[in-house]
């Protein structure tokens, strides 16, 4: 790359992000933050039950049941073998829309193939303290020799359809490979068939459950019921982490373009910023803040959070407040809970608008109005 064309992509990221370089650091509202259990390992994910209760993963393949009236917490059996290497294990736990009158639970975790792990999404239920009928929904075609960059987020979109995210295993030209399910997020029926209108449907270069691609490692996505809108963050290499909303069928890029540097050289990743046929981030982070668990917040108990995008920060430790605009620009951004000194995996909103984040020092956090 020329010297002037790389000064050129530099000054580009200055007039990019400087607008969010010097924002607030604190919260104009009074929190109650109040840690509801700890010693959890690393907590993946969290999901609440209409008994009052919330399940919990460890990455270390432990599923636990968290009390929330009395903070007593209960061990779930009947796992069943996952991988746990590198940033593998058990991953997500999602409750589905249908659950009052299926009881199935949705967990993704990595499955070891022959020595490799696999990004698996996964159904079963949950009677006196063990999994029963555990089914794997799909073992994706994602199997490399690294442990890193396996995605495992769950989303649903209330019509019957469940989304994974999947990462392109440390592999980069993974993600614009339609041939594998690395690098993409799928969307699957809930019983684990694959949906007659998925954009690749039909293609013959393509696998079926795709449903966007060019994705880099998203550990944090949400579908939104009210807009029908899908939202993932994703982690960026040093520098380029990704808000993208997401959409049938279209490239988000990953490694042709990224706003993100080499990890051994000053130099970019990738041979521009942006690319026909590939699509923009909403909001891309430069330096990066290592991304974790989405949100689109929805509740009363914070009125001013009102469609703002809540995302946990493992680098630097905060729960990351995006507040848009009525198009899903970028208008602010908010840095919270420092004092909680955590690197933030997850977070999660209740019927009353309350927030729980899970940290990877073992730690379930609530944060609710202090009055």
């Amino acid at each position: 790359m020329s010297l002037i064309r790389y000064a050129y992509r530099l000054s580009l990221l200055c007039l990019l992000f400087q607008p969010y370089s010097l924002l607030a650091e604190t919260n104009s509202s009074p929190l109650e933050i109040e840690t509801i259990a700890h010693n959890l390992g690393v907590p993946w994910g969290m999901a609440l039950l209409p008994d009052n209760s919330m399940l919990i993963t460890q990455r270390e393949g432990i599923l636990s049941r968290l009390d929330l009236a009395t903070g007593g917490l209960s061990s779930i059996t009947g796992l069943p073998r996952i991988k746990v290497k590198g940033q593998g294990g058990l991953f997500d736990v999602a409750i589905p829309p249908n659950y009052p009158s299926t009881g199935w639970i949705y967990f993704s975790y990595s499955k070891d193939i022959e020595g490799n792990g696999a990004t698996t999404l996964s159904r079963a239920k949950v009677s006196h303290g063990q999994l029963q009928e555990w089914h794997d929904l799909i073992t994706t075609q994602s199997t490399t020799r690294t442990n890193v960059h396996y995605g495992g987020r769950i989303s649903f979109d209330h019509d019957g359809h469940v989304f994974l995210t999947v990462g392109e295993r440390g592999v980069r030209q993974n993600a614009q490979n339609l041939l594998n399910h690395a690098g993409s997020i799928l969307r699957l029926n809930l019983d684990g068939s694959i949906p007659d209108n998925n954009p690749f449907i039909n293609a013959e270069k393509a696998l079926n459950e795709i449903w966007s691609y060019g994705h880099r490692n998203p550990q944090g996505m949400f579908f939104n019921v009210q807009t029908k809108q899908l939202w993932a963050i994703e982690h960026g290499p040093r520098g380029g982490d990704e808000i993208n909303l997401i959409q049938a069928g279209h490239n988000y890029g990953w490694p042709t373009i990224s706003y993100g540097q080499e990890y051994n050289k000053d130099i970019p990743v990738g041979i521009a910023t942006s690319q026909e046929g590939m699509d923009q981030p909403v909001k891309t982070y430069v330096p990066s803040i290592a991304p974790s668990g989405l949100i689109q917040y929805s509740g009363i108990a914070f009125p001013h959070w009102k469609n703002n995008l809540l995302t946990g920060s493992l680098k630097l430790r905060h729960l990351n407040r995006i507040v848009l605009s009525d198009n899903n620009h970028v208008t602010d951004e908010i840095r919270l809970l420092r004092k909680v000194q955590g690197r933030i995996r997850n977070v999660i909103e209740d019927a009353k608008g309350w927030i729980y984040i899970s940290t990877d020092d073992g730690r379930i956090v609530r944060i609710r109005p202090k009055d």
